[in-house]
């Protein structure tokens, strides 16, 4: 008998965000990005129960995140609190990513 033997690989860079991402926190979760996209991930999971508030600066870093990693990686938001998921639709991209209220890799 026949055998077949498959071997898959998926790099997952897990991020959880706490407290408020703005202008003068988006730099050091830029480097954790930068970090992160070293990895070569096929999955980004960010875990976004605890990020109270989000400014245009931590929007920025996540769209750095998409292109940086590029169309191969999918970028997960968890738990995205209203008020923050609210800038992330405004500005549409939430297209781009993929919103999820609890992740179970």
């Amino acid at each position: 008998m026949a055998l077949t033997a498959t071997l898959t690989t998926e790099t997952i860079v897990k991020i959880t965000l706490d407290g408020d991402l703005d202008a003068s926190t988006a730099q050091s979760f830029k480097e954790v990005v930068e970090k992160a996209a070293a990895a070569n991930p096929k999955r980004l999971i960010l875990m976004m129960e605890k990020l109270d508030y989000m400014a245009s600066a931590g929007l920025r870093i996540l769209m750095f995140a998409k292109q940086k990693m590029g169309a191969a990686t999918d970028i997960y938001m968890v738990g995205t609190q209203e008020m923050v998921k609210g800038t992330i639709e405004k500005t549409g991209f939430d297209q781009a990513v993929i919103m999820l209220d609890k992740y179970d890799a």
